[in-house]
């Protein structure tokens, strides 16, 4: 057994994205797609003013990748070239793999009672699935299972299997592992990780140390792990609750550009002009 090392820190940074909704962006600020692979970005919403997000995400397109909105309060509404439509509210998550082409729209809603705090994480897809049917899941939040690890670690399972249970996300393409960690003050606790597998964690709340050295970690630190096949951590006098974050490395090339990630410019300029002359859609 060995426990993995912290490699890397990264703070978010403010970003205005959509049509002017601010953000804080943990992961793609650089499309660091090779040391975090699969994973290609990581964004972090949280705002209790609505002329932060109202005007939300319009129609646009995405290729090549699964988008995954974990929404931990307010409430988005969206709908897609597929024909799918709803609420994602409190605790809900969205995933949608996008393969050949999808244009959607998410739109934040202000119901003037609760702030609009979630994430969305993009996986990236193989060149094998790049251009496969799209798939939608709308995920409630009485369906993922929250399991005490041990007194005082609470974890929620969006995709994975911790001890025999697992994820109502399943049979996905990337199948990673999504869990929301939540621990009290002065506990210690050690996860599995497979070891050939990419991990990082997102501490959205309180803090912690993490890693074989326990590196501090304040909230709003995105941290990326080195090689072994555990994790370590350890909490002193305030809880902390984070995400885990593990998946496969696929290994190749990525061109990334906007909502669509392919292998090659070629590939990406192909997408783009399809997207112009209307031939984008492909599987509907």
């Amino acid at each position: 057994m060995s426990i993995k090392p912290v490699v890397s820190a990264i703070e978010p940074k403010a970003v205005i994205e959509g049509a002017g909704v601010h953000l804080k962006r943990a992961l793609g600020l650089n499309n660091e797609s090779t040391a975090f692979d699969p994973f290609l970005l990581l964004d972090h919403f949280k705002s209790n003013n609505p002329q932060d997000y109202i005007a939300g995400f319009p129609w646009h397109p995405h290729r090549g990748i699964e988008t995954i909105t974990y929404m931990l309060s307010g409430s988005v509404t969206h709908g897609d070239s597929m024909g799918n439509s709803g609420i994602i509210e409190s605790g809900d998550v969205q995933w949608m793999t996008a393969g050949s082409g999808i244009i959607h729209q998410e739109m934040p809603q202000d119901n003037g009672t609760a702030q609009l705090n979630g994430f969305q994480l993009w996986a990236n897809l193989s060149a094998s699935n790049k251009m496969m049917a799209p798939h939608y899941r709308d995920v409630k939040s009485t369906q993922i299972p929250s399991i005490e690890l041990e007194t005082g670690t609470l974890t929620k399972i969006i995709s994975g299997n911790i001890d025999g249970i697992h994820g109502p996300v399943i049979g996905i393409v990337t199948d990673p592992v999504y869990l929301d960690i939540s621990m009290q003050p002065h506990m210690e606790y050690i996860f599995p990780i497979k070891k050939s597998y990419t991990l990082c964690t997102y501490v959205f709340e309180g803090s912690g140390q993490f890693g074989s050295t326990l590196a501090p970690v304040s909230e709003e630190m995105l941290l990326l792990f080195g090689e072994g096949d555990r994790l370590r951590v350890h909490t002193q006098d305030n809880p902390v609750r984070f995400l885990l974050l593990s998946g496969k490395p696929i290994g190749e090339p990525v061109a990334w550009y906007g909502p669509i990630v392919m292998n090659t410019q070629k590939e990406l300029d192909t997408a783009f002009r399809e997207y112009e002359n209307g031939t984008f859609i492909k599987h509907k």
